[in-house]
């Protein structure tokens, strides 16, 4: 099963979004709230705060652009595209070259406000259009996470838009810190800076300890990057990707915290913003490091499916003849991983998971409810419960062995580190572990798979405070919104809630399915079509559209 790095907190097999901590690491929080980075056009995003407020932000004084007050920003970079094969066992290289990208690093500043000063490079693919005569202009993608590589997704996007990909330049980007980009690494030992609260006070204790760790490893080999991971940083370098292609205007493809990406874009620079798509769609203002409780509902229900679906199938997987048998095996192996770690796995691959891992194993492969996500999690939930009964798992599938692995070693320590990094950057959490512990004390009645996990610290409580204010929708930006009903990552009414911030967008609803990502993901032709007619067009629909649950492919 392929990883999927289009989720908040984990789509398909991505764990997905790691908080870490908020514990002050030194520097004063600095007000840089809105943009007018000079970078290949007249440059003007701006806000006028503590008076009429027209930009993106709400500060206390006029707020006029870092880069500004720095001096100007260096020329527009030019770019030297080549291979995308890094050496021989480069499997997403391959794929782009097969699919005849190109591959590119676009210099941009570490410091806005010292636009002269250090720099990144940030990795960019692109595959050309080929009706040059018709071109549109530069497709920029965003898979979502925070800290999801794109670099590879121009041969799926090109592929879901059939005839109208030959009108884009479709541009693949491992936003800053990310992937191929220069990286930020914090030298972790998991691959999540998630993790849950465990069924007692002693495990929670552990994790608090745990948690405070994993923000301390990042201060200190990673603490010149983490002022600098925010999403306002990485629109600004969209924005010099924008230059560096030579465009006036960037279209955009965001999907999950993509959309929030693309939000702040379009509210930093205005008047370069071309034909957007949002794709799960988050409420840009309930973002940031206090999110996750929200997702419980969501996904409590979306077990509740899958358990419907595995117990259709218990002559395939023997964990229960209806939902609520199914769901109490579940609720069994995670009692069972409180009183000793279960041990899954043979030789190499063996992993030890205790009640503090085991939620957010389930948790991961809920992000899609095709019966390829739904299988591998009736394989892994049959693994968890052959170990809480103390028997020997065997030899696990390759596709679990690699989610365990990722999740639950250092192997994905950057990835990790980069996701947890933007998101303390873009937002503060409560700092008291008192405050965690008593949601998930009061949440385990009603929610005692996922309200202990979701409700648990994360390294956000011991973080530096952000530098810049939280980015707010002050300015309407036509955008086509895809959502679907059941999206246990970013739940339906976000993206009701982006469409009524945005009065001119149009809002596509996908009804009766609960997954994460849908263009060019769920093979809903609907939805695609939709998106294809927009993108082609420049037209946004006359009003919104309703889509019902049709068979896609592979599910």
């Amino acid at each position: 099963m392929k990883r999927r790095h289009i989720s908040l907190f984990g789509a398909g097999l991505t764990l997905g979004l790691a908080f870490v901590g908020a514990t002050p690491v030194g520097a004063t929080p600095l007000d840089t709230t809105t943009d007018a980075t000079t970078v290949g056009a007249t440059a003007i995003d701006s806000t006028t705060v503590g008076a009429t407020t027209v930009g993106a932000t709400t500060v206390g004084v006029t707020a006029v652009d870092a880069t500004t007050r720095a001096g100007a920003a260096p020329a527009s970079p030019r770019l030297r595209w080549g291979s995308c094969v890094l050496g021989p066992d480069d499997r997403e290289g391959q794929e782009l070259a097969a699919a005849g990208a190109e591959c590119a690093g676009v210099t941009v500043p570490l410091d806005y406000r010292r636009p002269q000063g250090r720099t990144l490079t940030v990795a960019i693919s692109r595959i050309k259009a080929t009706d040059r005569a018709h071109r549109i202009g530069a497709l920029l993608l965003n898979d979502g996470g925070p800290g999801g590589p794109t670099i590879g997704a121009p041969p799926r996007v090109a592929a879901a838009l059939k005839g109208v990909a030959r009108r884009y330049d479709i541009i693949g980007m491992d936003p800053r810190f990310v992937g191929r980009s220069d990286p930020l690494d914090c030298g972790w030992p998991v691959g999540s800076g998630l993790t849950g609260a465990g069924n007692s006070r002693a495990s929670f204790e552990r994790q608090v300890a745990f948690t405070k760790d994993l923000a301390a490893k990042c201060r200190a080999n990673a603490g010149d990057l983490l002022p600098h991971a925010s999403t306002r940083n990485t629109a600004r370098d969209m924005d010099r990707i924008r230059a560096a292609l030579g465009e006036r205007k960037l279209n955009y493809l965001g999907v999950s915290y993509g959309t929030y990406l693309g939000t702040v874009y379009g509210q930093m620079f205005p008047g370069r913003v071309g034909r957007v798509v949002l794709d799960g769609a988050l409420d840009p203002r309930a973002y940031g490091p206090t999110m996750l409780p929200a997702l419980i509902g969501p996904n409590e229900h979306a077990l509740a499916g899958w358990a419907d679906w595995a117990a259709a199938r218990n002559g395939t997987y023997g964990l229960g003849r209806t939902g609520a048998e199914v769901l109490a095996a579940v609720r069994g192996v995670a009692e069972a991983a409180g009183r000793a770690p279960l041990v899954l796995g043979t030789g190499a691959d063996t992993f030890r998971l205790d009640d503090t891992q085991v939620p957010w194993l389930l948790f991961g492969p809920l992000g899609d409810d095709g019966d390829e996500n739904r299988a591998f999690l009736a394989d892994a939930v049959r693994a968890l419960r052959l170990a809480a009964d103390g028997r020997p798992t065997g030899p696990l599938s390759p596709d679990l062995v690699g989610l365990l692995r990722h999740s639950f070693t250092d192997v994905d320590s950057a990835s990790a580190s980069a996701q947890m990094a933007i998101l303390c950057a873009d937002g503060s959490a409560p700092r008291d572990p008192e405050v965690y512990w008593r949601a998930v004390e009061a949440s385990r009645a009603a929610h005692p798979v996922f309200g202990p996990a979701l409700n648990n610290l994360n390294p956000c409580a011991f973080w530096e405070r952000p530098r810049e204010r939280r980015t707010e929708v002050r300015r309407d930006m036509p955008a086509l919104i895809v959502a679907a009903t059941g999206d246990p990552r970013t739940p339906y009414p976000g993206s009701v809630a982006l469409h009524e911030l945005l009065p001119g967008s149009r809002l596509v609803t996908l009804e009766g399915v609960s997954s994460h990502g849908l263009y060019g993901f769920y093979g809903n032709a609907c939805v695609d079509e939709a998106v294809n007619a927009y993108l082609g067009s420049g037209q946004l629909p006359t009003a919104d559209l309703t889509c019902g649950k049709a068979q896609r492919a592979g599910g």
